[in-house]
């Protein structure tokens, strides 16, 4: 049923912080339309494990009673949070009846930043268990994808992109220690930054996924993604410059030997490179060399990892999802051979860093995902095989990235044949978050996306922000 009333449900973050920071609309007035919606929405999406209701009001009400909203990059905007990032208030969920913490004394510091910039917390968004699969679902749920309900949204931070599809809000807080949030991007026809290390505070689980692990956001739109990462990283936003001419390294080489790109990422890959030229920017076939021992070694972390947190946080594993009691075993004894050494990333980010110089390029372009996104199941009842063959033949590209520590962003590029979101990655040497941004911003300009999956927002058109 079609809402014949004006809502600011679909309106960009900066179009929410340029109205309320104007006087056009109250925060209290957005976050309830945006409540109303999601109590709507998402009963068919499963994308909140838990929202906040009263208290996102009242929260929204501190904001309008703010002298200093001019000074609020954020101002009124409503944000999820994952569910593996604690917000005060709320127990901190991890993906998992068994990894559930009590309810947080204080807000983690990516949250305090959020609502220091003016963002109202929504609630949390749904992830896989201990954040282990690009697969978001449990025996509660499953999280689907707003452009097709048959597919999963991604994971780990596949309630977070389903959220922005299909505008429940318009931005969402994720995490990348795998490419959590650039996986969820490319399947849900999303902007997602993975900053490089060291840029925004972790914090999470034991040690970060080896350090592996980072917070970003997922957006629809680049402005908002610049947004987004500046307020995450304490800087003050900053206005997007097209970069100069840029010569950028393309490559469709996988990093998993027997896993290729299908045509319609080989041909996003393709797209990619022509709006590269059109903006003035070289490119020229450069293929990182992907070692045998880097994929062992990073599949040795993603298990270790699971290990490891169990470990710290005295979970009994007999509550853990039968996968992921494989997993955790398996981490346990890669941990006892040392094949997790710290070493061995130190190695593999020197080698990235090196090939851009080696190649004299100042990115890199690969395709997002090898294929479709999976089907929408319950992926948590399956085998641990199945899950780690539909994992790592469907999204192979993002992981050598976080071993490195390099920023890296997906941008939407098109649609495959059958209408889902198609989608490119590009990476950068440290320090490149913003010319990644600039670069995703030419793509934006010259070959607009759909902000939303069909069909949603599932309310009127006459949202006061695009008056």
């Amino acid at each position: 049923m079609q809402d014949i009333m004006a809502t600011w449900v679909g309106a960009t973050a900066k179009q929410i912080a340029r109205g309320v920071r104007r006087g056009d609309v109250s925060a209290t007035q957005v976050v309830a339309d945006h409540l109303e919606y999601i109590s709507r929405a998402d009963r068919e999406l499963a994308a909140f494990r838990a929202v906040r209701g009263g208290e996102a009001i009242t929260e929204a009400e501190k904001v309008d009673e703010q002298e200093d909203l001019a000074n609020l990059p954020l101002a009124g905007v409503p944000v999820a949070v994952k569910e593996n990032t604690p917000v005060a208030g709320l127990p901190t969920w991890n993906g998992s009846a068994a990894a559930r913490t009590d309810v947080a004394e204080a807000d983690h510091e990516v949250v305090r930043r959020l609502r220091g910039a003016g963002a109202v917390i929504l609630g949390v968004t749904r992830m896989p268990e201990l954040g282990l699969w690009a697969l978001t679902d449990d025996d509660s749920a499953v999280t689907r994808n707003p452009w097709d309900s048959t597919r999963t949204p991604g994971g780990s931070s596949g309630g977070a992109a389903a959220a922005v599809a299909a505008g429940l809000v318009p931005i969402a807080h994720a995490n990348d220690g795998l490419g959590s949030i650039r996986i969820p991007a490319a399947c849900c026809g999303l902007v997602g930054l993975k900053p490089g290390r060291g840029v925004v505070p972790c914090q999470l689980g034991a040690d970060d996924w080896f350090g592996l692990t980072e917070h970003g956001m997922l957006t629809s739109t680049v402005a908002d993604a610049a947004v987004g990462f500046s307020v995450l990283a304490g800087r003050r936003p900053e206005k997007l410059v097209p970069p100069q001419r840029l010569r950028v390294g393309v490559s469709l080489r996988s990093p998993v030997r027997g896993v290729a790109p299908d045509a319609p990422n080989r041909d996003a890959v393709a797209a990619a490179g022509r709006l590269l030229a059109a903006a003035g920017h070289d490119t020229v076939p450069a293929d990182p060399v992907y070692p045998t021992a880097l994929g062992l070694q990073g599949i040795a972390t993603w298990f270790a990892a699971a290990a490891t947190d169990v470990r710290a946080a005295g979970l009994d594993r007999r509550g853990l999802q039968r996968r992921t009691r494989r997993h955790v075993a398996l981490g346990e004894w890669a941990q006892r051979r040392g094949y997790v050494r710290e070493a061995d990333r130190a190695a593999w980010r020197q080698r990235s860093v090196d090939f851009f110089t080696d190649h004299s390029v100042d990115l890199l372009l690969t395709p997002a995902l090898a294929s479709a996104p999976p089907e929408a199941a319950r992926w948590s009842e399956r085998s641990w095989r199945a899950n780690m063959t539909a994992n790592i033949r469907y999204a192979p590209y993002a992981a050598p990235w976080n071993i490195a520590g390099l920023p890296a962003v997906v941008v939407p590029v098109g649609r495959r044949p059958d209408g889902l979101p198609v989608a490119v990655q590009l990476v950068g040497p440290p320090g490149s978050e913003l010319l990644l941004l600039g670069v995703a911003g030419q793509f934006e300009m010259a070959a607009p996306w759909t902000r939303h999956a069909p069909g949603y927002p599932r309310v009127g058109t006459g949202s006061p922000a695009t008056a």
